[in-house]
């Protein structure tokens, strides 16, 4: 890796994705570079997120608070944003979610929470919305007049028909966010982050002007492919279908690279993932070979994460599996170095 300090901070990453995939990227990265801009996905409308988005009309805070979190280098601020009411009122928000929905109140603009959220937590880089439109997701199946709508609803969906024949879309139609499209055509290199494919990435990836501004960018295009697979959703899917279903959102093959996990877990570990129905995601060597990108193993297991128990109060699907957080940054600075 390069350790020119000038050249690691100048590295300009833009982050697309939402959520927990979000969050351990950009907790590595801040450590490799100043010029991050995570752009976030703006669909969430379960658990915390979502009740606040009923009862106020205001625009999903959860994935936003989880960038602006691992962006922050103020430890106590940090845990106060997490900090998840476990009864009472308040019993499963978190303190972060409603604090950004009282900002958003107050100043009258989502961004303008986020800008306030960002000064109080000090945070390394910038967090984006994807759009400021009040969008829901829908996802359709024209061939067989199937429609789900709402990203809770299409989470805990067990999907009775391929999703790689099925359209996301976004209700009503959404327009990117322009410091997201400036981000992305002004990047160095663009890391897709892992994450749901049919209700974290595809419906970011789906807004209108995020391709458009994909095609434009010169920047270096990465996906780091999904550790598991989703139970009804994406099973027996290998790490080229993932990456394919990630240019089918967008329209074309814009993917220069895929990073992908090559490590075995401890047996003990494979159990427990198999008991929350999650499985280590397929490598199709001889398909990856044919790609268009080229395909990268590395060893990016990290350690299961630790359930919280007032997440139980607005049940959510969460994954417990985790990448390695530093083994990735350090994979996509030396990626960049080789391509400088």
């Amino acid at each position: 890796m390069n350790n020119n300090p000038f050249t690691k901070n100048d590295i300009k990453v833009a982050v697309v994705g939402g959520g927990t995939g979000s969050f351990t990227m950009l907790s590595a990265l801040k450590n490799h570079t100043k010029q991050l801009a995570a752009i976030v996905n703006m669909v969430d409308d379960g658990g915390s997120t979502g009740v606040l988005r009923d009862e106020f009309g205001t625009l999903p805070p959860g994935d936003v608070r989880q960038c602006l979190v691992a962006l922050s280098d103020t430890p106590k601020i940090r845990d106060l944003f997490n900090y998840r009411f476990e009864n009472g009122t308040f019993g499963g928000h978190s303190f972060g979610n409603i604090l950004l929905t009282a900002l958003e109140k107050v100043s009258g603009s989502f961004s303008g929470a986020v800008d306030t959220a960002s000064e109080i937590l000090r945070i390394k880089g910038k967090v984006i919305p994807a759009t400021l439109d009040n969008v829901r997701l829908k996802m359709e199946w024209p061939e067989v007049s199937t429609i789900l709508k709402g990203e809770r609803v299409i989470d805990a969906y067990y999907f009775k028909h391929d999703p790689r024949r099925a359209r996301l879309s976004l209700e009503p139609a959404a327009v990117a966010n322009p410091m997201a499209i400036a981000a992305i055509e002004q990047a160095d290199m663009i890391v897709i982050a892992p994450g749901d494919l049919y209700t974290s990435l595809g419906p970011l990836l789906v807004i209108g002007g995020v391709a458009e501004a994909l095609k434009k960018t010169k920047a270096i295009c990465v996906y780091v492919s999904n550790l598991v697979t989703k139970d009804g959703q994406t099973n027996n899917f290998t790490v080229n279908d993932h990456a394919d279903e990630i240019e089918r959102f967008v329209g074309f093959k814009f993917l220069d690279y895929v990073l992908y996990n090559q490590q075995e877990p401890a047996e003990s570990i494979a159990r427990k993932y198999k008991a929350d129905d999650e499985y280590l995601v397929k490598i199709d060597k001889e398909a990856l070979l044919k790609a268009s990108y080229k395909a990268i193993p590395g060893d990016f297991l990290g350690e299961s994460a630790i359930d919280n128990k007032s997440d139980k109060l607005f049940p959510v699907t969460r994954s417990l599996i985790r990448h390695n957080a530093e083994a990735v940054a350090t994979a996509l600075m030396s990626l960049y170095d080789s391509n400088s």
